[in-house]
């Protein structure tokens, strides 16, 4: 707080505070402090312009802080931290009055969760609840009455590992800070999940669990239900983890979060009307927020993409013999091949296509097209020309692509194919826009992968025949790259798939044939390296089409290189 700013002492009752007055009272003097009329104060010319200054920022701050804006979040909770100590003498003899630090009977698991994840973070930083969850063994399965694993921490397990392992060291400074922390995530921040939000893991949300209302609780089965303010869920390395001991208290508090986490360069207004927003926070995690009646509840999900934006391709693939992948994706990726990455949400298709780019020769230039900021490659690869476009309330996808035709863009890059403009701009700029795309899309095989997209055509792309649709696809994508995620979270390529027009089937064996029904007998598709349960294998290999093609946009050594693996292919497959 400024320090000329005069605050009336309001002490804390000797028999303690109750934490929703302290609340409102930081609440209400906040406004106090943004409404004061400097003028009126009888200050210098200097002294006015302190205090403007320290209320602009204040309200930067403010506005900033609840979209993972770090540095607004520090900043406002110093404020907070100073009001508490200045006008309500909070000190080490009073704080366990308002929060029990003192008497670990009475502090409730969301307590308890509190202190540990903030001791962690002081060591650890943002990597507190990875190294939490890792170290007592959170992530793994637990089994239902009909023997089905789910996954969940619950209030007794954070009470048992507060028991065993927490001793009472807090000073008065992390007292404070955890206080400070908690009127904090309720006035400006994003409720229970502020702290959680902001760690290293894959995502959370809220709200998706639950009734949505428990009307006059006339029916005493549903009003023992959940409440959908009372559902929290991470996202963690391919899991979805419930964390029933958390909860935003009340409905109110739930629908104010959802209402403030969308809103950082917004290109809409949340209503009954528009349903749902998709949107960045400051940070780059991607935000998705939903109510009624669009949604049976208000719901948010928040993906974030740390662990994303470090990882490594031999990070991803783990399993035995992962180098055949590995080195097959990195000659379609050097040999411009129009690949796309499918899976299912949560498998793993945006970590390789990031991962995938550095195999892209570094003179070329890269141009992304997105429902919303996801990729950052720029923070990844500082030094490439990557400039990155989204659709907004004025600039169509189409707009948008049109416009890249003149950016001097080389590859071009889809974040998600998930509609049928989409899908018809990806046909179109892998004919006219760049060398090759790459892409990411949800469906199940590569026979789904070119019927979806040949539907795509014949809703947006001006087709008329399914024929002539599903041709101009299988002439169009040459790769499906399948990601799987297994129930306990672990993430695989299943197959590398090449997609091959009927006239041009490869002399080796191996290929599945999908029904004329289908597709017309136009294609076929061949499963050069895939998944068997416990490692990697060569069942089919590449088309003399496509080795020509590779081989085309490859250096002298680096043909050799290719040749060399292709040799080494041919041998494990007369092997399997």
């Amino acid at each position: 707080m400024g320090k000329n700013h005069k605050v009336k002492i309001i002490p804390v009752k000797e028999k303690g505070i109750d934490f929703e007055e302290l609340l409102y009272g930081m609440m209400d003097t906040f406004n106090q402090i943004l409404r004061m009329n400097v003028y009126e104060a009888g200050l210098t010319k200097v002294e006015i312009d302190e205090r403007m200054e320290h209320k602009k920022l204040l309200r930067k701050a403010l506005r900033n802080c609840a979209y993972g804006d770090q540095s607004s979040k520090i900043y406002v909770k110093d404020y907070i931290k100073d009001i508490l100590v200045r006008k309500y003498k909070i000190n080490s003899g009073n704080i366990d009055s308002v929060i029990p630090f003192s008497n670990i009977d009475k502090l409730d698991a969301m307590d308890q969760f509190d202190i540990m994840l903030y001791e962690l973070k002081k060591e650890q930083g943002y990597n507190a609840l990875d190294i939490f969850i890792q170290k007592n063994h959170l992530e793994a399965p637990k089994k239902d009455s009909l023997g089905n694993n789910y996954y969940e921490i619950s209030k007794k397990d954070i009470q048992n590992i507060f028991y065993r392992n927490y001793y009472m060291n807090l000073t008065f400074i992390d007292k404070l800070n955890i206080l400070t922390q908690r009127i904090y995530q309720r006035y400006k921040g994003n409720g229970v999940i502020d702290e959680i939000r902001d760690m290293r893991i894959d995502g959370v949300s809220a709200g998706v669990s639950g009734i949505s209302e428990r009307s006059d609780c006339k029916d005493e089965k549903l009003c023992n239900m959940p409440a959908s303010y009372e559902s929290v869920w991470i996202f963690y390395k391919g899991k979805s983890i419930h964390l029933p001991f958390l909860s935003f208290g009340n409905k109110k508090e739930l629908i104010r979060v959802c209402k403030n986490i969308y809103r950082y360069n917004s290109q809409g207004q949340l209503s009954e009307i528009s349903g749902y927003i998709v949107n960045e926070m400051m940070d780059g995690s991607r935000v998705a927020v939903a109510r009624p009646p669009f949604a049976e509840s208000w719901v948010f999900f928040i993906r974030k993409f740390d662990s994303i934006l470090q990882a490594d391709m031999n990070e991803l693939i783990t399993d035995r013999n992962k180098e055949l992948p590995i080195k097959l994706i990195q000659w379609l990726v050097k040999g411009c091949q129009i690949t796309g990455i499918t899976g299912e949400q949560g498998a793993g298709k945006t970590a390789l296509l990031i991962s995938m780019v550095r195999f892209i020769n570094p003179s070329y230039n890269l141009r992304i097209q997105e429902l919303s900021y996801e990729l950052h490659l720029r923070k990844i690869y500082p030094k490439r020309n990557i400039v990155s476009f989204r659709e907004t309330n004025s600039t169509s996808g189409q707009e948008g692509l049109d416009f890249q035709k003149k950016t001097d863009g080389t590859v071009s890059i889809l974040g998600e194919v998930a509609s049928a403009p989409v899908a018809s701009w990806l046909v179109q700029m892998s004919l006219v826009a760049s060398l090759f795309t790459l892409f990411t899309h949800h469906a199940k095989t590569a026979e789904d992968l070119v019927m979806s997209l040949r539907n795509s055509l014949l809703l947006e792309g001006g087709f008329h025949s399914e024929r002539v649709a599903t041709e101009q696809v299988v002439n169009t994508i040459n790769f499906d790259i399948h990601m799987k995620k297994t129930e306990d979270g672990h993430r695989f390529i299943e197959r590398i798939t090449e997609i091959i027009p009927r006239k041009e089937i490869p002399a080796e064996s191996g290929c599945n044939e999908p029904g004329d029904d289908l597709t017309g007998g136009l294609f076929i598709t061949s499963d050069i390296i895939a998944f068997d349960g416990n490692q990697y294998v060569v069942q089919s290999g590449l088309s003399e089409r496509t080795i020509s093609k590779i081989e085309s946009h490859l250096r002298k050594e680096e043909i050799e290189d290719f040749e060399k693996d292709l040799r080494e292919w041919r041998q494990l497959l007369g092997k399997n």
